[in-house]
């Protein structure tokens, strides 16, 4: 038999921002191809919520309540996920915001507010769990970056760079634990539906740029974020890594 196995069946996995939206749905989904889920965010009832729906795929949820731009919480975080589960497989960095202020109006405050979030938090999470998963003999780490980080996009000039940033982390990382069979790979969204823009996709104008900019003519639901996420966590994608995985329904072909 030649087809790799994508399920997850005794592999632990931690997700960050799994409070809701995309991470929640990664960590269901997650559960569902076999994982029991190590959940992060900041806010205690949310994680609460995404454990119970785990907990109904009859996985284990594990809840690391923390701020991931706190080093000493992301490192309490990875602790207990791995002193309850026994181990850490996979990673996923779901954390992330965004400010949506014009270049010329940026503050310092909300420069140092995203890239925190978005950049600096997925690392202190990779280098946590890298750590870990070095001396384990392998792992795999997912980042949850962006189209933005690819193309120029008016989501901001910090939330693009921050995103870019990532996928040139991704890569980095990839190249340098490659040898300790840690694989380092990220996923780019385009727009999905999810609390923070449930707003946005109110605009039908804004909807119908968007539409015109995308091939497969439809916003993106939670759905299709998990395959991807899922396959570059198991043994399907042994041979993948570095490399960001665009689920944007065809918007980068264009290239603007």
């Amino acid at each position: 038999m030649l087809l790799p196995s994508f399920g997850l069946e005794g592999k632990t996995a931690l997700v960050t921002g799994a409070g809701k939206g995309i991470g929640r749905a990664l960590a269901v989904g997650l559960a569902e191809a076999g994982a029991d889920v190590a959940l992060t965010a900041r806010t205690e009832s949310d994680l609460e919520e995404t454990a119970a729906e785990i907990c109904r795929t009859g996985r284990k949820a594990y809840i690391c309540r923390a701020d991931v731009t706190s080093r000493e919480q992301v490192e309490a975080a990875v602790a207990k996920a791995v002193g309850e589960a026994g181990k850490l497989d996979i990673l996923v960095n779901n954390a992330g915001m965004n400010i949506r202020t014009p270049a010329l109006e940026v503050t310092d405050e909300e420069w140092e507010t995203i890239v925190q979030t978005n950049l600096k938090s997925a690392f202190m999470m990779s280098q946590c769990a890298g750590r870990y998963m070095k001396e384990a003999g392998g792992g795999r780490i997912v980042n949850v970056a962006s189209v933005a980080g690819h193309t120029a996009l008016r989501t901001g000039v910090v939330y693009g760079s921050t995103k870019a940033a990532m996928i040139q982390m991704t890569k980095i990382l990839a190249l340098e634990w490659g040898k300790h069979n840690i694989l380092v790979n990220a996923i780019g969204p385009w727009y999905f539906k999810t609390p923070l823009t449930e707003k946005l996709l109110q605009n039908e104008e804004f909807v119908a740029e968007v539409l015109s900019r995308t091939p497969l003519k439809r916003i993106g639901e939670l759905r299709d974020l998990v395959g991807p996420v899922v396959f570059l966590s198991s043994e399907a994608s042994g041979y993948i890594t570095g490399q960001t995985l665009f689920v944007d329904g065809g918007m980068t072909i264009y290239g603007f």
